[in-house]
């Protein structure tokens, strides 16, 4: 079995015309029908019902269809990346958690474009939860994710690059917004909007909760800070959320929490073992150099 065999299949398939394939690859007919009985024969297989002129997969066909398609994609994957490896330049696809979108990412990226050196590097960008970016990353959809820490995950290389202060927002005529600092212990008082259990602030809320042995009274979960802030608002409730650019102070009393010190950290993520581009090695190392944690706090998360 050859390349162009899965080639010709693939073509026969899409058009499920012989001739009108022919043509498309630039063969003449016979070859092509001469390939695709070689095929068959090979695999053993009845790959095409042909009735007359007319011709349909069969249940084989369609199934071998499935794996050639994942073949060709990966080659042209393949084909694609080597060429990459003689510039600098070269496609990096990340994912980043939707509060990362409004400044941090666009801004980053855009820095790093700056630098002459990778002028020729383009970006593909897809915002989603935690869990969707880690899953991306080990299937090889995303290069370089920008999330919360996930354990269990030893495949993956997990840097923080960001903190994020926790504080407590609540309406403007709520009965705490005179305050300017609250306790943790608020959170118990009053009904809570949440992160959902699915998100990475999610997962930290959660630990977070049980390790300070408090049982807030959560009405509802939400997948971000808009969301949330959106219900809050209106005085559903009250939340503890990540200090984000996306809080809109006009309309929302931020509280600092005044007994506990609470930071959450968003990692840079990549996966280990594996064949990166330049670009992205160096879109890494911008990313890392400039963190705004320092080396001493690098050490104490880690």
């Amino acid at each position: 079995m050859t390349l162009n065999q899965l080639k010709y299949f693939q073509a026969v398939a899409r058009t499920m015309n012989f001739r009108a394939a022919a043509e498309e690859l630039y063969i003449s007919q016979p070859s092509l029908s001469r390939s695709i009985d070689t095929l068959e024969h090979e695999l053993g297989v009845v790959l095409f019902e042909r009735t007359g002129r007319h011709i349909a997969l069969t249940g084989s066909g369609r199934l071998f269809l499935e794996y050639t398609n994942r073949i060709l994609d990966e080659c042209d994957r393949a084909t694609y990346k080597m060429k990459e490896l003689s510039t600098n330049g070269g496609r990096i696809d990340i994912g980043y958690v939707f509060p990362l979108a409004n400044y941090y990412i666009p801004h980053k990226v855009r820095s790093f474009l700056d630098i002459p050196e990778n002028e020729k590097v383009t970006f593909g960008f897809t915002q989603n939860r935690s869990s969707s970016i880690i899953k991306e990353i080990k299937n090889g959809n995303l290069d370089v994710g920008f999330c919360s820490f996930s354990e269990n995950e030893e495949e993956l290389e997990f840097t923080p690059i960001l903190k994020q202060e926790m504080v407590i927002i609540t309406s403007k005529d709520h009965p705490l917004a005179e305050k300017d600092d609250l306790s943790i212990r608020e959170l118990t008082h009053y009904p809570v909007i949440g992160y959902d259990r699915i998100s990475g602030l999610g997962g930290y809320t959660k630990r977070l909760y049980r390790n300070l042995d408090i049982t807030p009274n959560i009405i509802c979960e939400c997948s971000d800070e808009n969301a949330i802030q959106a219900l809050v608002r209106e005085q559903f409730g009250i939340a503890l959320v990540a200090r984000v650019d996306v809080l809109n102070e006009e309309h929302l009393k931020i509280h600092s929490i005044s007994d506990v010190d609470l930071i959450h950290y968003v990692n840079i993520v990549w996966l280990k073992n594996h064949y990166l581009i330049p670009a992205a090695k160096r879109f890494i190392d911008f990313m890392i150099k400039g963190s705004d944690l320092d080396s001493s706090e690098l050490k104490t998360i880690l």
